[in-house]
């Protein structure tokens, strides 16, 4: 029987032990930035990025040892615009997972400059596909410029409580959707997929990418914050939105067969997530 629990321990140490490896060693120089680069990365996190990468290689058969650094290279693309949302001409948050940001601990500049050199590195390892890694760089690349999350992020910013559903699933759609369907097809082509099994992939990464964000919305639900699809739909619309992203994306697998139970437990399990 699959155990989702065991599933997602198991690749979660995969893909620790691989950003440790494939994060520059603090000893080398300089110094300051790496070790600034792997405070933010290694700091935690579910890195449900990429484990659902390789549950995407897995779904078509590939081993999911043959597609890790594709796989971390999304999680090292999400770190380096976590690191720029948090500084403070952005969100200015001082507090990332628990522990201060990289900001406030290594001082904007290096916070601005790790973050450029994690962009770059997420390339780097995107490109050690082993299958397509030109088809694998500009999945990253589409999914992180300014039709995707820059663009998401640049929305946010500019959102105010006169926002529109469309200006909202906009936002969804881009800041965080895009990285989360990147992950999927990125893990699929590095494994190998067909062009219809990327289909049915696709369908499930845009919409599950989706149903998380709604889920963040309705964990930190505020009805009075019209910059949330809470606020600007009720919490009721709202998880009936998230419930019906997440039967779309779990019906697209249905041709899979077992080799999918991964990626169908994981959008269950994203649906009914409390934290």
């Amino acid at each position: 029987m699959f155990e989702l629990s065991e599933y997602l321990e198991q690749r979660r140490a995969l893909v620790e032990q691989a950003l440790h490896e494939g994060l520059p060693a603090e000893a080398t120089p300089p110094q300051r930035l790496h070790e600034a680069m792997r405070y933010s990365v290694l700091s935690g996190g579910k890195r449900l990025r990429p484990i659902l990468a390789l549950a995407a290689a897995e779904s078509v058969r590939a081993d999911p040892g043959t597609v890790i650094q594709p796989a971390i290279a999304v999680e090292i693309l999400h770190t380096y615009t976590l690191i720029h949302d948090d500084l403070p001409c952005m969100d200015d948050d001082d507090e990332r997972r628990g522990k201060p940001t990289s900001h406030k601990v290594f001082g904007e500049a290096n916070a601005i400059l790790a973050g450029d050199a994690l962009q770059a590195l997420a390339f780097e390892l995107a490109a050690c596909s082993p299958v397509a890694p030109e088809r694998v760089v500009r999945e990253l690349a589409a999914a992180a410029g300014s039709r995707g999350v820059v663009g998401g992020q640049v929305a946010d910013i500019a959102a105010d409580d006169r926002m529109t559903q469309e200006e909202l699933e906009f936002i969804h759609q881009h800041k965080t959707a895009d990285l989360f369907c990147a992950a999927i097809r990125m893990g699929a082509i590095a494994g190998g997929a067909t062009d219809p099994q990327l289909d049915r992939l696709t369908t499930y990464g845009a919409n599950v990418g989706l149903a998380f964000q709604i889920i963040d919305d309705i964990l930190d639900a505020d009805e009075e914050d019209g910059c949330s699809c809470v606020g600007l739909l009720g919490i009721d619309e709202a998880k009936r939105l998230a419930t019906a992203r997440t039967e779309t994306a779990v019906s697209a697998l249905a041709d899979f067969g077992d080799t999918a139970t991964p990626l169908v437990m994981i959008a269950q399990h994203m649906l009914e997530r409390t934290t």
